[in-house]
């Protein structure tokens, strides 16, 4: 059968905070160069270092509620007073070109997705810690927020994880190593569908017609 490129995968990947999501997708990127991180919109103001269209797509917030009107976001929220949000025109072109995106959205924004344009596109996985006490723990390893968010942190988690099932895969990460190989597990399996693969139904005429010419 000739190579012929396939449509990317959309995935989606969840997680409460501190269970190794960003890690993993990380991971999965210096697995296969090709994979393509989804990168967000927000009203918020860049921080020091921030460049625009490669960490977040700086929007005034008029800007950012005319993409929404006009269907060009594909989840979008708002926390602590700003916008949030996955512009629509990148992923569709990146999939389109054949290339696999990482999108790094919570429960909420996954429900959006699979409702979207895009949902046939999706494949989502949920990142669950191997226990409460653990996820407490790396939050704190990371040292970088008071006692006060790690508090509010935890108190979210509990509504996170309740979304577990509405997801394709679940994937407890225990172990990097061992969750990105799950992950890659994952993937190769999805991009093996009968439906992702472009000129299957060619190369299978192809093969009848061998049969009969013997």
């Amino acid at each position: 059968m000739p190579e012929m490129r396939r449509r990317g995968l959309l995935i989606i990947l969840s997680s409460p905070s501190g269970a190794g999501k960003s890690s993993l997708a990380k991971r999965l990127m210096a697995w296969d160069a090709t994979m393509r991180f989804s990168v967000s919109a927000t009203t918020r103001a860049p921080r020091s270092g921030e460049v625009d269209g490669r960490d977040y797509y700086f929007k005034s917030r008029e800007g950012f509620e005319e993409m929404v009107a006009a269907g060009e976001m594909l989840e979008h929220a708002e926390v602590f007073g700003n916008l949030y949000g996955t512009p629509r025109a990148p992923v569709e072109a990146r999939l389109a070109e054949g290339h696999d995106v990482i999108l790094d959205i919570d429960w909420q924004g996954g429900q959006q997705v699979r409702r979207s344009v895009l949902a046939q596109d999706v494949v989502s996985i949920f990142i669950l810690p191997p226990t409460i006490a653990d996820l407490e723990a790396r939050l704190r390893m990371r040292a970088q927020d008071s006692d006060e968010v790690i508090a509010g942190r935890m108190a979210k988690s509990r509504d996170e994880i309740s979304h577990w099932g509405e997801y394709d895969y679940v994937v407890v990460n225990r172990d990097l190593e061992i969750s990105e190989a799950e992950l890659r597990v994952i993937l190769q399996a999805e991009r093996a569908r009968a439906v992702r693969q472009p000129g299957l139904t060619e190369f299978v005429r192809g093969l009848n017609r061998e049969f009969e010419n013997r």
